[in-house]
């Protein structure tokens, strides 16, 4: 494939829907999950996002012909999408963090959800 180096996806838009936004993502709502789950804070959900955004990032490296840090020519490029994957990654654990917590908040706490009869 032939890199289009877009704003946000550097081979072609199906290529980062795919790998990042699908596969990515499902790993990053897990995470996000998890960490609520557990009551853990958001540096182990960010720590764990940055280990994610390098898999992803060696995905579109190895399936796809993208960059990734090695070697140092590329680095900067390389830097630039994995800082765009990292993005979307937080986005997306940060919805499945705050969905998972508000059922907890709901479930736990459901009185103040009611009405004053």
């Amino acid at each position: 494939m032939t890199p289009e180096m877009g704003i946000i996806w550097e081979v072609t838009f199906w290529e980062f829907l795919f790998v990042t936004v699908i596969l990515g993502g499902g790993g990053a709502w897990m995470i996000g999950r998890s960490t609520a789950l557990t009551w853990s804070g958001w540096g182990l959900l960010a720590f764990y996002l940055v280990l994610l955004a390098l898999a992803v990032r060696f995905i579109h490296f190895a399936l796809f012909n993208g960059t990734f840090f090695l070697p140092v020519s590329t680095f900067g490029t390389g830097l630039y999408y994995g800082i765009i994957d990292y993005i979307v990654l937080v986005a997306i654990a940060a919805a499945g963090r705050t969905v998972v917590r508000k059922q907890q908040m709901s479930r736990q706490y459901g009185f103040l959800d009611r009405q004053a009869a």
